[in-house]
């Protein structure tokens, strides 16, 4: 099994890859768990904690959490999600 990345590691992958996706444009959190874990058998395992570390970026505002082009609160969301770097208000 591969070692699990620490929350640091994932928040810091998050930011990296909203980022590079640019103002606009969103990313999958599974982008994420398989930039971090590269064997296809396990990065599902880690999508949980990217669901989590997500939502603590969200309540701080360094991330939006999206269904359907929409803001919506991390904790009430069902089904899939993007992340994405914050809307200039």
């Amino acid at each position: 099994m591969t070692e699990r990345p620490e929350p640091g590691e994932i928040a810091e992958a998050v930011l990296r890859l909203c980022a590079a996706r640019g103002p606009e444009k969103s990313i999958c959190p599974s982008e994420v768990a398989r930039a971090l874990i590269k064997d296809l058998d396990e990065w599902r395992e880690l999508m949980p904690s990217v669901r989590a570390v997500a939502a603590d970026l969200h309540r701080c505002g360094k991330i939006s959490i999206l269904q359907g082009g929409c803001e919506v609160d991390p904790q009430s969301a069902k089904g899939p999600i993007r992340l994405a770097i914050p809307r200039k208000r």
